[in-house]
């Protein structure tokens, strides 16, 4: 068993940093912390293609004449740097939606927003009736 983690501890870390992220998005209702979570999440993939692409003993696949030559493969490489593009993307996007909730509601809390736009319907389906009996 110790043998396992001495040679896996990448996966181990890779385990640990998905719960981290998964309990975060899932057990809070602040939307910045979720935001948060969603990005240790997203290491944690990132750092499970890397590793999964990490063959020991391997080196780049630059062609050297010699048949014993053992390459790594480049494809995880290459899928990470766009993952995490893709990645810093999609988190500036998701900032920016919080910032414009907060403008609009005055919270980032979860129950808070809720609570803010029942209210918001209720007022606006009242109007409706009201205007409708007029």
């Amino acid at each position: 068993m110790s043998s396992f983690i001495l040679t896996q501890w990448n996966f181990i870390i890779v385990v640990g940093l998905m719960m981290i992220g998964f309990y975060t998005v899932v057990a809070r209702g602040n939307l910045l912390k979720k935001m948060i979570g969603l990005a240790i999440f997203q290491t944690s993939v990132f750092i499970f293609y890397i590793s999964a692409g990490k063959i020991s003993g391997g080196t780049a696949p630059i062609l050297t004449g010699n048949p014993d030559t053992v390459y790594s493969n480049p494809l995880p490489h290459v899928l990470i740097l766009t993952a995490i593009v893709v990645g810093v993307a999609t988190t500036a996007v998701g900032y920016a939606l919080i910032i414009r909730i907060y403008e609009s509601f005055g919270t980032i809390e979860e129950d808070e927003l809720t609570e803010a736009m029942n209210a918001d319907a209720l007022t606006e389906h009242e109007d409706h009736i009201s205007e409708t009996n007029r």
